[in-house]
């Protein structure tokens, strides 16, 4: 009698992570052991094999690089090809959802997938993938709205003649409301200088020979730069156009 072979179901390994500070814990209700059964419960329901649970105790969320769990979370569920990080809620993963998402990003770039058991995320389906992506589009949106916000208000700034940095740009000193640039005639005129060499066919090393020969300084205890002698040479030109 002939026997039919049988395809084994491949199972998926997943790695779960669970984090707690002593306030959480007290306020929420969400401690390590309660966060860690919900993990196994919906590991068993899904047939996911888990396998190490990593935990930060007593550490805040803010920032990913300090949370060694979290670290070594996401080194060992990148190292299970098609593997899941399970989270008991984003919340324990981040404390935006800004970053949940670029922790969620570092995951899928390495082949790995995440499940969030409160939000109802699950990158291994592709109604999870939709959902996620959706909100990883609208978090791109922002930072780009943000960005330009940002530049516009910047650029507003130089138009009124206000410092845009901590440090003042070479012809120009802080005046003294600490807020509005005034003029330094004598970096201004070295500018002027440095475009008639630069249209003189002049290359910018030797530029800053002659700069140095003369014993003229740049801003600062720095050296001159030949990015630098570009950017001011273009300056100059824009100035005088």
């Amino acid at each position: 009698m002939s026997r039919i072979p049988q395809i084994e179901a491949q199972t998926i390994s997943a790695v779960g992570y669970v984090r707690v500070s002593t306030e959480e814990q007290a306020a929420e209700g969400v401690s390590l052991a309660a966060q860690r059964a919900k993990i196994e419960a919906y590991c068993l329901l899904h047939g996911l094999a888990l396998g190490q649970t990593f935990a930060d105790e007593g550490i805040s969320g803010k920032r990913a690089d300090n949370r060694p769990g979290l670290q070594e979370a996401i080194a060992t569920v990148c190292g299970k090809r098609g593997g899941v990080l399970v989270v008991y809620s984003l919340s324990r993963l981040a404390r935006s959802t800004r970053d949940a998402i670029d922790i969620a990003e570092r995951i899928d770039h390495c082949g790995a997938n995440l499940v969030s058991i409160t939000e109802k995320i699950d990158t291994t389906t592709g109604m999870g993938r939709f959902f996620f992506t959706t909100i990883a589009a609208l978090a791109q949106l922002e930072r780009d709205q943000i960005s330009e916000r940002t530049s516009l208000a910047l650029a507003y700034k130089q138009r009124q003649g206000q410092r845009v940095s901590h440090r003042i740009p070479y012809g120009f000193d802080l005046a003294g409301d600490q807020v509005h640039l005034v003029d330094n005639a004598i970096e201004q005129e070295t500018m002027v200088f440095i475009a008639g060499l630069r249209k003189r066919g002049w290359s910018t090393r030797r530029i800053i020979r002659e700069l140095d020969r003369q014993e003229i300084a740049p801003k600062g205890d720095g050296r001159w730069h030949p990015s630098v002698i570009m950017q001011l040479a273009q300056r100059a030109r824009e100035v005088a156009t």
